[in-house]
């Protein structure tokens, strides 16, 4: 058997979306499952949605999904160049070589008969078509046409009856009626080849194996099938992908305001999360794991699990993901990559940065939710007293000054200032008042923050913020509270 040899084909227009993204991952994880080659190649021929810079942007996004390439522009190989619009040279001599195996004719259909053709067959109901008009020009017609210099395009000759059918690993064997298909457009007049073209034949030049894409191509697929066919060529094996959805109608998209992988970097989401996250839309596993790094999805990566239907993108679901591999960093790994969001808020260099970090890690889905969660530490907020009535831990402003007042003098005469000692000397006063953690715990959780939500309990903040802040915070709170009173 061959050895594997997939490709990823983006067109420089600006941004990886996350379909695009999904592609050049599965085209990875299939080469490198079998030890095979994953070539990068650069489809730049439409000039008119090329956009600077966007070379940069692909391989950057693929260097940091860990998708790195064995062949492509910037390493070279064996089967270059891998930039398309350098390989311009190759593609007339094979439609040439189509028009001589009598696969491909010159087409000398101008604009204006086209365009009038087109609104014809539309005003008639009909699927716009070629009429076929230049199909039989006998070749004294073709060499007088080329003699005047009429410009003309390359259009492949489709069979007129029966049938094509092609295999696709996900949606099985597909037929259609041959009459369906449109003479398609091989070289264009400014003798730049199609899309369709261009792909096929760089596909077969460079020992491509197995074509990983979206399932919009699969109406394309018959007439690449006929070209493989027509040169003599191995037709490779097709993985056709759903589209990734924003909704059930929706298709994701960044004109719409859809994130692409850089804008979800930006928002906080880990490169190995989003990678775990996009292989699992519209493929699954076996089993009930969905946590898996880039080595193990190439240890389990199957085509089998590629689903027909549209994968939605849920965000609850990524958040959830990148949590988990947040959770799963060492607290000095977790410290040094949340630091920087702590201190977008907290400047306080006073404070004890590893108990803080200990209660961020496990309530972090997205670094970028921590500012928010310590806004309160380098200066407590304004807040009412209705934060200190909470139904399940059966506390009112009442009992809340009660708590405080109790826990102020054994606070004071604390020592040593840490979870520890914080914990022990609150919990012999909530046995000595004989109530529940909640009663005493609660009120200072509020005191300490001013907030209902924060990252630890109170024990925690007031270790965190040290016993000279914490003090002064009770005895805030236990002044709010009395007005009350």
């Amino acid at each position: 058997m061959a050895k594997v040899r997939t490709r990823f084909a983006p067109s420089p227009t600006g941004y990886m979306h996350i379909g695009n993204l999904r592609t050049a991952l599965y085209t990875y994880l299939l080469a490198k499952k079998d030890g095979g080659t994953f070539i990068l190649r650069i489809e730049d021929t439409d000039q008119e949605r090329y956009v600077d810079g966007a070379i940069d942007v692909i391989y950057n996004t693929l260097k940091m999904a860990g998708l790195q390439w064995d062949e492509g522009p910037d390493i070279g190989g064996p089967v270059g160049p891998y930039i398309q619009s350098e390989r311009m040279g190759i593609f007339k001599d094979y439609a040439l070589q189509l028009v001589d195996s009598g696969h491909a004719y010159y087409c000398f259909c101008d604009k204006a008969r086209l365009e009038e053709l087109r609104k014809v067959q539309q005003a008639s109901g009909v699927s716009p078509m070629y009429d076929n008009h230049c199909r039989n020009l006998s070749k004294d017609e073709v060499e007088k046409k080329l003699s005047e210099g009429i410009p003309y395009v390359i259009r492949q000759k489709m069979p007129r009856e029966g049938t094509t059918t092609f295999h696709d690993e996900v949606f099985g064997d597909i037929t259609v009626e041959n009459t369906t298909l449109d003479d398609n457009v091989l070289i264009k007049a400014d003798g730049m080849p199609t899309y369709n073209f261009a792909n096929v034949v760089d596909d077969h030049l460079m020992g491509i194996t197995h074509v990983v894409r979206g399932n919009e191509y699969l109406s394309s697929t018959p007439k690449y099938n006929l070209l493989y066919e027509a040169f003599g060529w191995e037709i490779p094996k097709y993985i056709h992908c759903s589209p990734v959805m924003k909704n059930n109608t929706e298709k994701l998209s960044k004109r719409h305001g859809d994130a692409s992988f850089e804008d979800l970097i930006e928002q906080g989401y880990l490169p190995e999360a989003v990678i775990n996250f996009i292989a699992l839309l519209g493929w699954s596993p076996k089993g009930e794991r969905e946590i898996y790094s880039l080595d193990e999805l190439i240890e389990v990566f199957d085509v089998s699990g590629i689903a027909k239907s549209p994968a939605i993108f849920d965000s609850v679901k990524l958040k959830a993901i990148n949590g988990e591999y947040i959770r799963a960093f060492s607290l000095e790994k977790y410290k040094e990559l949340a630091v920087p969001y702590i201190r977008k808020t907290c400047k306080r260099e006073d404070i004890d940065i590893d108990v803080l970090a200990k209660v961020l890690q496990p309530r972090t889905e997205l670094f970028t939710d921590i500012p928010d969660q310590v806004d309160f530490i380098d200066e407590l907020p304004e807040y009412s007293t209705d934060l200190y009535i909470h139904k399940r831990m059966k506390t009112n402003v009442e009992t809340s000054l009660e708590a405080l007042k109790a826990a102020l003098p054994v606070l004071e005469g604390l020592s040593d200032w840490n979870v520890d000692a914080i914990h022990e000397v609150l919990f012999e006063l909530i046995a000595e008042l004989g109530v529940k953690n909640g009663h005493v715990l609660w009120p200072l959780r509020v005191a300490a923050s001013g907030k209902q939500f924060t990252p630890g309990g109170g024990i925690e903040l007031l270790a965190i913020l040290g016993k000279e802040d914490s003090l002064d915070r009770i005895r805030k709170g236990i002044e709010l509270l009395s007005q009350e009173n």
